[in-house]
C-alpha cells in the first residue's frame, strides 16, 4: 500500500503538499489530545490517591492552553477548602 502511495506521489507531485498538511494537522491534533489527557484537571488518571484533582488546584494555576488578558498570579482564593 505504501508503495502505491509513493508511486502516485511521483506521478502527481501536486499531492505532496496535501499529504504534508494533512499529516501535520493529524500530528498536532494528537499532541493536543495528549496535552488535554495529561494536563487538564478534568481527567483523573489516579482515582485511588487523587480522586478529585480539580480540588487541588490553586487559584493561580493555569491549566488552559491560551489565556487572553488574564494574569493568574494576581488571583486570590475565593473558594472553600475540601
Amino acid at each position: 500500500m505504501l508503495n502505491t502511495v509513493l508511486k502516485q506521489l511521483k506521478s502527481h507531485p501536486a499531492l505532496i503538499p496535501l499529504f504534508i498538511f494533512i499529516g501535520g494537522g493529524a500530528a498536532m491534533s494528537m499532541l493536543y489530545l495528549g496535552r488535554l489527557a495529561l494536563k487538564n484537571p478534568d481527567c483523573s488518571w489516579d482515582r485511588k490517591n487523587n480522586p478529585e484533582p480539580w480540588n487541588k488546584l490553586g487559584p493561580n494555576d493555569q491549566y488552559k492552553l491560551f489565556a487572553v488578558n488574564m494574569d493568574y498570579s494576581k488571583l486570590k482564593k475565593d473558594r472553600p477548602d475540601f
